[in-house]
């Protein structure tokens, strides 16, 4: 850890665990060229992981650290949530498949309320719910670093896309989110769809396996009507069927931003092919739609084909024949 050379060490698999963690935390405190610091799958737990967050404070070098698939608990993730709020210049924190409950979301919820330079958070597979899920919306309102917010599969419901469809009506920094795999409704897709009116600087926004239905698809559509960022939407397997279809259609006449849309298994059909190509004559800016396994026919598949006449966009989407 001395060398004046080595910017980027990755240590996945080693089973270093807790004894190695507390060297490399030691190491910490005193190296000042590593930059990157890889620690996927090493049996690392909570007593690691508070050696390697007495590190982190007083580290001013390290920007990356991956903690990927370890055994940190409650107590460990107190420890690195705190240390964040010290440490100003960490950026990149991988916390994926932690079991996070929800005491440890306000944990690092607090971290981003202080941390001004944290800009990819990773919480994907963590069970955080609800309550988790309000806390890191707090945490969003303070926070003016943060862009990437991983939260795939937490059991996020209507009450957490709630929260944080507030505070995206205020952040201004986030460009993407993914809430795929959890269980939002057409509630929660309401206030994101709100959320979508007022937010200048989201991207993307992936809502993939959720069950916002055609009610759903109706509000994020009114969202779409009048926003000028995103540029990514995915909301594929949400059943929205036919009539979801239509409520994006719809938007699809009117939006200038959005480039990608996907929306795989989703049933749609002939009837909802027929809505999305109709659409397709008018909007000039999407280039990529997904469709595929979604029940249609001939009869949309030529619906399609000649929207394609007026348009360039890229569709995928699965023959179904009878």
């Amino acid at each position: 850890m001395r060398s004046e050379i080595i910017t980027t060490l990755h240590f996945v698999n080693n089973q270093i665990g807790d004894v190695g963690a507390q060297r490399l935390g030691n190491a910490l405190r005193y190296n000042t060229t590593l930059i990157e610091l890889g620690l996927t799958s090493n049996h690392i737990g909570d007593v690691g992981a508070q050696y390697l967050a007495v590190g982190l404070r007083v580290n001013t070098t390290l920007t990356i650290l991956d903690l990927t698939d370890n055994q940190i608990g409650t107590i460990g993730a107190e420890h690195l949530a705190n240390a964040l709020q010290s440490n100003t210049i960490l950026t990149t924190r991988g916390l994926t498949k932690k079991q996070i409950r929800k005491i440890k979301a306000q944990h690092v919820a607090n971290a981003l309320q202080h941390n001004a330079t944290l800009t990819t958070l990773n919480l994907c597979d963590n069970r955080i719910g609800d309550v988790g899920a309000q806390h890191l919306a707090g945490g969003l309102q303070a926070n003016i670093k943060l862009t990437t917010l991983h939260l795939a599969n937490n059991q996020i419901g209507d009450v957490g896309a709630q929260r944080l469809g507030n505070a995206l009506r205020h952040n201004k920094t986030l460009t993407t989110l993914y809430l795929d795999h959890n269980k939002i409704k057409n509630v929660g897709a309401e206030h994101l769809g709100i959320a979508l009116q007022h937010n200048k600087t989201l991207t993307k926004l992936d809502l993939y396996n959720n069950m916002i239905g055609y009610v759903g698809a109706q509000h994020l559509g009114e969202g779409l009507q009048n926003n000028a960022t995103l540029a990514t939407l995915e909301l594929a397997q949400n059943l929205i069927g036919r009539i979801g279809a239509q409520y994006l259609a719809n938007a699809l006449q009117n939006n200038k931003a959005l480039i990608e849309l996907g929306l795989a298994s989703n049933h749609i059909g002939d009837v909802g092919a027929q809505y999305l190509a109709n659409a397709l004559q008018h909007n000039t800016t999407l280039t990529t739609l997904d469709l595929s396994s979604n029940q249609i026919g001939n009869v949309g598949a030529q619906h399609l084909a000649n929207a394609l006449q007026y348009n360039t966009v890229i569709v995928i989407f699965s023959l179904s024949i009878p």
